[in-house]
């Protein structure tokens, strides 16, 4: 097996420090008199380079490197020693419980306690001799504190680690949560774009291509009427949303929120729309089963289920004005109290001989996404006329959750 490349800062490391301790040799600087050593001075080299050399394990091998700096610490005590060896077997036990595995570094403080301890009362039981209370302060000195100077800094590099991938994993949370608001914002401003002017640019088309299409001053004049305002009211629309996407102060106030008593009107522009084209156009509002005589006006639900149903209907009108076929558009609101308002508009489906407006299928997806958003339910497309008439009718039902501002008294 390939060992891994040593880092060059330990490269170093075991230059610098054979260099000393080959100098500190040179000049007689030893731990003890050679006249108390059993070995000849020189041979205090030996564990000095052993150990000099394992200091580029440190980073990759520091376990091996701590097993041979321990074989080297005890031949130096045969030697005249070398205070090079000393200070770097400190180093070996540092590096090992700083880069070694997870385990040694939770054990190595304990552990060298334990031996700082036993070696402490060895030597006093042995030597009798207050000295030996100093011998063992030295092997604590070279044992306990650099694995607990150690235990601490891989502790608090472990920390700054955590804290780091928190930092990273809180701005890619943000940057997520950046772009879903983005994204939704651009949704909204989308469907709201679609449905304040579509209504109008379909008829402007509708009318224009009839005027265009019928030589006949009544019916140009009148299609001009209607075109003329359809543009004004689109247009006012269009500065209103213009206005709210640069304004940039909190007192601006936007137009009123649509709700289901301007469905009536809303039918109304859309008879006038729809009259060159054939269409008609009914509402019918129930709660609770029975009619509701004064309308749309009766039901009072919360502000984004009544926008919900008037885009809804408002889209589902526009379609009827671009595509359906000569006929009745029949629009229907049934009330549960409590439970849900379900919004149905049906349109005759077929051939269609008078002028059309082309369609994108944007207004379907954006009724879709309001429906969802409120937790309901929505389908649309072509059916069976109601009660066996001939022909097919196009129907959009969307049923929403509703729960009643004011509940009905026992």
């Amino acid at each position: 097996m390939r060992l891994p490349r040593p880092h060059r800062v330990d490269v170093l490391i075991a230059g610098m420090s054979l260099l000393g301790g080959i100098l500190l040799w040179s000049l007689g600087l030893f731990m003890q008199r050679p006249e108390t050593s059993p070995l000849p001075p020189w041979a205090a080299l030996v564990p000095l380079v052993v150990i000099c050399c394992q200091a580029v394990l440190r980073r990759t091998r520091p376990l091996t490197a701590l097993a041979i700096s321990c074989l080297a610490l005890i031949g130096d005590l045969f030697t005249v020693g070398s205070l090079v060896t000393v200070i770097v077997f400190t180093d070996a036990v540092y590096s090992a419980t700083v880069y070694g595995p997870d385990r040694f570094a939770r054990h190595a403080p304990k552990v060298t306690g334990v031996l700082t301890v036993a070696v402490t009362g060895v030597l006093i039981a042995i030597f009798q001799e207050a000295e030996s209370l100093l011998l063992g302060v030295v092997f604590g000195l070279i044992t306990l504190a650099p694995a607990t100077t150690g235990a601490i800094v891989r502790n608090h590099r472990q920390a700054a680690e955590a804290a780091r991938l928190r930092a990273e994993q809180t701005a890619l949370l943000a940057e997520l949560d950046r772009t879903q608001a983005i994204t939704a914002e651009r949704s909204r401003m989308a469907r709201e774009l679609h449905d304040m002017v579509a209504n109008h640019l379909s008829a402007i088309a509708i009318h224009s291509t009839a005027a265009l299409s019928l030589d006949d001053p009544v019916t140009s004049r009148n299609a001009l009427e209607v075109i003329r305002e359809n543009s004004v009211a689109g247009l006012t629309e269009m500065r209103r949303l213009i206005g709210l996407l640069r304004s940039d102060s909190d007192d601006w106030e936007p137009a009123a929120r649509p709700s289901l008593a301007g469905l009536e009107s809303l039918l109304t522009q859309a008879g006038a729309n729809g009259a060159a084209s054939g269409l008609g156009f009914t509402l019918d509002t129930t709660v609770d089963g029975v009619p509701a005589e004064d309308g749309p006006g009766a039901i009072s639900l919360p502000a984004p289920v009544e926008q919900a149903v008037y885009r809804i209907v408002q889209e589902s009108l526009t379609n009827a004005l671009k595509h359906a076929a000569p006929g009745q558009v029949a629009v229907s609101l049934d009330h549960r109290t409590g439970e849900s308002l379900t919004t149905t508009v049906t349109s005759p489906y077929g051939a269609r001989t008078g002028p059309r407006a082309p369609g994108s299928g944007a207004g379907l997806v954006g009724m879709r996404e309001r429906v969802v958003l409120l937790g309901g339910e929505i389908d649309a497309g072509p059916e069976p006329a109601p009660g066996g008439g001939p022909g097919k009718v196009w129907r959009v039902r969307a049923v929403l959750p509703v729960h009643d501002d004011k509940e009905p008294d026992a």
